[in-house]
């Protein structure tokens, strides 16, 4: 079995690598965790009996999980056709949609095995398996036995397979996964896409998400940490149990201990209560980690070993006042993001999550939604690291459908369910700040409706006291009416800023949340005539305006947001719909094929920063100036036309030059049209071929920054640019490769379209390729791509093997590009 052995608690302190014998191993430890990763044999549509030990599956795919099936495609308008009035967008009739989930072949079943090796399991032994997550209706069989049936392929749940394995082995795991037709507003993703852990402890054990972990009080000379630990026993069993916990800082220095014996009154669960001195505070400036360990011993032999990472930090919903952490008041710099990653489609990864991350901490961001669904573990996990505050959302749906097929079928079953799951297991996190029962749900109209709400929410604060509930509400009026609204710890509106004043005044809590905001659509690169405010605006070539003016019928542009978020003070901050663009729901060309992909996204499916990016940046990032110009300065058969100029900028005013001659000086205003506010624009601008340059001054009028723009002349070579050079050879670790198409002076060449071609050499492999073109139908795990408006990225993924990789790109008539990147063993830095 060759998988990767894991500490217990934490997907932390990976060794990879063959595993040790289990007689050595299970002597080290009390615990053993392994993660699931290799060796599983995969085969798409129904396979009669493959559930059972014997069949034979020898010619069916090797793959390594996690594992995304459907990514791979073909694209085509026939996958997941649906012919549905979407009523959240409006619309009094239905039509035929041919992109909204993406595109891509992910309808159907799926089925994967592997032979399961449990070492140091025997008598005395449990073993439990951990979905993290199985896209969808999973079935999960050991040696033929049905274990377990987990419907909702967003949440991650367990089973203890004890009694289904064969100590002596040899053991064979098989999961079932069917994907429903018209089950999705959006690309789900199929297969085993999140991870897949063995865990072997004692017959007494700490099970899985056996702690939960507050803070009830906090102050500059010390933080009182109550921690409750369940332990789980043989029936009738009754050892003399003693709890040890040590917490450790983020140096691991030991900063508090505490050993407590198991009383007979509280069942079989430890309450400890431990005192930390002079504690470092989380926040996402200082994303401060703690980590208790605890050992569970019956008399002086080690039954398990349990670790809970957690934060310190306060934080308060006030009336009129709004949100602070740490006693700080501060608004939520949020977007909502989906769960794909782009190229590599629903299939976790840790180091493109990472780079997620930084692309939204250089923006200024604070704050993720996890639309519409819970996340994977290792997102929670990085953002408790980079420090994000995070609302963790539950459905899509409740009792009211949204789609044909979708959760309102399992609702009633297994809302509750799904519910605890989602918060026993993420509730240690410090960047949990709020829970989110739902989203736009039909619900919101029906009689009971906000009887379904408290229902939820009263299981939210059963399961967790210590953090408020909210979600999403679009339908304003019957929120109100029905008193949905008032129900909810926290009232979250979707693109309601015109309405908030009226929500103040009718609600009782005294502060409202822009749970999901502006739904701006824009093509990366892409620039539309005339410059205008537009919403339902489309073209022929199915792209929207780079300009950052066009919207939807039910949303607006970044800046109506940012006039309420500034002038009311009662708002809580913003989620912007989206950070990045995902697969599906490509509005407002869902009835327009070909078109696979979201224009919400800040950034594109890529990764690549829209202009948009730079708006939000220039308001939210306040550590480092934002200058930015738009559009691109190449514009053969534009001369002497208006081409209007905009600068995103965080200095207050700027002047434009175009060749050298001043178009004047432009600041920002406090009043009148939210533009002016948050954009410089110089809207009488006629192009003529050369540079555009526009120099910002500071408040007291000094000239502090330039940024200049210039035209392209014809493309003459590739130029490769990683986010990362240095990287871990684990198998899974990426580098993010821009390729840009520059003229000879190294001038982006703005609307080039050139076919490249990459090759890998050395220690590393091809991943992957994108280039943010939403109508774009090549596949991304082919080595080739056309660029789009002058640009794409390529992933290069690291093998086992240390050593140097070479990334080269080739095009027809281009120069190569070429980029040395270096992998090792250690973790990079």
């Amino acid at each position: 079995m060759k998988d990767i052995l894991v500490r217990s608690g934490l997907l932390r302190g990976v060794v990879t690598g063959l595993l040790l014998a289990p007689s050595l191993m299970a002597a080290a430890q009390a615990r053993q965790e392994y993660l699931l990763t290799s060796d599983w044999k995969f085969a798409k549509g129904d396979q009669p009996a493959a559930q059972q030990p014997n069949f034979k599956d020898a010619k069916w795919q090797t793959v390594s999980v996690p594992h995304d099936w459907a990514i791979y495609g073909p694209f085509s308008s026939t996958n997941d056709l649906q012919k549905v009035k979407i009523e959240q967008n409006n619309e009094k009739q239905a039509t035929t949609k041919a992109g909204r989930t993406g595109g891509l072949p992910f309808i159907g079943t799926g089925w994967y095995r592997r032979q399961l090796t449990v070492p140091g399991f025997g008598p005395g032994k449990r073993a439990v398996l951990l979905f993290d997550g199985a896209m969808s209706d999973a079935h999960v069989f050991v040696n033929g036995q049905q274990v377990v049936v987990w419907p909702y392929g967003y949440n991650s749940f367990f089973v203890d397979v004890t009694a289904a394995l064969q100590a002596s082995g040899p053991n064979t795991l098989a999961v079932r996964l069917h994907n429903q037709p018209e089950a999705s507003r959006w690309y789900p993703g199929a297969g085993l896409y999140r991870n897949v852990h063995l865990i072997v402890t004692n017959d007494v054990h700490i099970p899985v998400w056996g702690t939960y972990l507050t803070t009830p009080e906090i102050n500059a000379d010390y933080a009182k940490v109550k921690l409750r630990t369940q332990v789980e026993m043989p029936a009738g069993a009754a050892p003399a149990l003693r709890l040890q916990t040590e917490i450790r800082d983020a140096a691991g220095r030991v900063v508090a201990t505490l050993t407590t014996p198991l009383a007979t009154t509280d069942g079989h669960t430890f309450e400890q209560n431990l005192v930390v001195p002079k504690p470092r505070l989380w926040s996402p400036e200082t994303p401060v980690l703690y980590t208790a360990s605890s050992k569970l011993f019956a008399g002086d032999q080690l039954q398990d070993e349990y670790e809970t990472r957690f934060g310190i930090r306060s934080f308060t919903f006030e009336a009129d006042k709004g949100f602070s952490l740490n006693g700080r008041p501060r608004k939520f710099k949020g977007v909502c993001n989906h769960h794909d990653l782009g190229p590599l489609g629903a299939a976790i990864n840790m180091a493109a999550l990472r780079r997620q991350l930084t692309l939204l901490k250089d923006m200024g961001c604070d704050a993720i939604r996890t639309s519409h669904n819970m996340p994977t573990p290792e997102l929670v996990e990085l953002c408790d690291e980079m420090g994000f505050m995070l609302m963790v959302e539950s459905f899509d749906e409740w009792k009211a459908p949204k789609v044909k097929n979708g959760y309102s079928q399992y609702f009633d079953e297994w809302a509750e369910k799904d519910l605890v799951n989602m918060v026993h297991r993420d509730r240690n996190h410090p960047s949990v700040i709020m829970w989110s029962i739902g989203n736009e749900v039909p619900d919101q109209s029906t009689a009971g409706g906000g009887k379904i709400a408290k229902r939820l929410q009263d299981i939210v604060h059963r399961e967790d006291p210590s953090r408020p509930v909210t979600m999403g509400m679009d339908r304003f009026d019957d929120d109100i009416k029905n008193n949905f609204a008032s129900v909810l710890d926290v009232p979250g509106f979707n693109y309601k800023p015109h309405r908030y004043p009226e929500a103040y005044a009718k609600l009782p809590q005294g502060f409202l949340l822009g749970s999901e905001t502006a739904s701006t659509v824009s093509s990366r690169g892409v620039y539309k005539f005339p410059v205008v405010q537009a919403k339902e605006q489309r073209y022929p070539d199915n792209q929207s305006s780079s300009y950052d003016l066009e919207a939807c019928s039910w949303s607006q542009v970044p800046d109506d947001e940012f006039v309420a978020q500034d002038e009311l003070p009662y708002t809580l901050g913003e989620f912007v719909w989206t950070g990045f663009d995902y697969l599906g729901e490509p509005t407002p060309y869902d009835e327009r094929w070909p078109s696979h992909s979201s224009y919400f996204g800040i950034l594109d499916l890529a990764g690549l920063p829209k202009d948009r990016f730079y708006l939000y940046r220039a308001r939210w990032n306040t550590t480092a100036p934002t200058l930015h110009l738009l559009p691109h300065w190449t514009w053969p058969g534009r001369e002497g036309q208006t081409t209007p100029v905009f600068c995103y900028t965080s200095y207050p005013s700027a002047e434009l030059f175009v060749n050298g001659k001043s178009q004047g000086r432009q600041t920002k205003t406090t009043t009148g049209m939210p533009q002016a506010r948050y954009r410089l624009m110089w809207n009488e601008v006629k192009y003529e071929p050369g540079a555009i340059k526009v120099i910002a001054y500071d408040a007291q009028g000094k000239a502090v920054a330039e940024e200049e723009v210039r035209t392209a002349g014809q493309p003459h070579h590739i130029k490769l640019v990683a986010d990362r050079t240095s990287l871990t050879a684990d198998g899974q670790d990426l580098a993010y490769v821009t390729a840009r198409v520059e003229d000879a002076q190294g001038n982006l060449c703005p609307e080039a379209t050139n076919q490249l071609q990459f090759r890998v050499g050395g220690a590393g492999r091809f991943r992957a390729v994108a280039n943010g073109d939403a109508t774009n139908l090549e596949l991304f795990h082919q080595p080739r791509m056309k660029a789009f408006q002058g640009q794409l990225v390529a992933l290069v993924q690291t093998t086992n093997q240390a050593g140097a990789v070479q990334l080269k790109a080739t095009s027809k008539g281009l120069k190569d590009g070429i980029i040395q990147l270096q992998t090792a063993k250690t973790a990079a830095k």
